[in-house]
């Protein structure tokens, strides 16, 4: 069972920086893949960066955000990160971490969420 809390939501001026935090509970962080998702009101949730367990060699990104954002994480402090940079009107949503076996695209193939945190962009 892996507890997944997210923070460093906010409100932020377009052009602007945010750096969101998952902070993982359980001794196993380190063997799961974590995802960043994002969910915009009324519409669906979206991928939005995905990194490879242990020393998260590999990663991926919505070409939404390729360039912008980088997602990140500390295995010793069982914390993924996502630095957003650019930030754009269009980036405003709810973030969600996941962890899930492998570092895939799709929300299915992730097994633990975090409650999500706000991102607000104002133009």
């Amino acid at each position: 069972q892996v507890q997944l809390v997210e923070s460093g939501g906010g409100l932020v001026q377009a052009g602007g920086s945010l750096r969101l935090s998952c902070a993982a509970s359980g001794r196993t962080f380190s063997s799961y893949a974590m995802g960043w998702f994002r969910q915009a009101p009324g519409k669906e949730r979206e991928f939005v960066a995905t990194i490879s367990s242990s020393r998260g060699g590999n990663t991926a990104y919505a070409d939404s955000v390729k360039g912008r954002f980088t997602i990140s994480r500390d295995n010793a402090k069982s914390t993924v990160y996502l630095q957003m940079n650019s930030l754009k009107p269009e980036d405003t949503a709810a973030y969600y971490c996941a962890a899930g076996v492998a570092p895939r695209s799709r929300a299915y193939t992730y097994d633990y969420w975090g409650q999500g945190t706000q991102v607000t962009v104002s133009s």
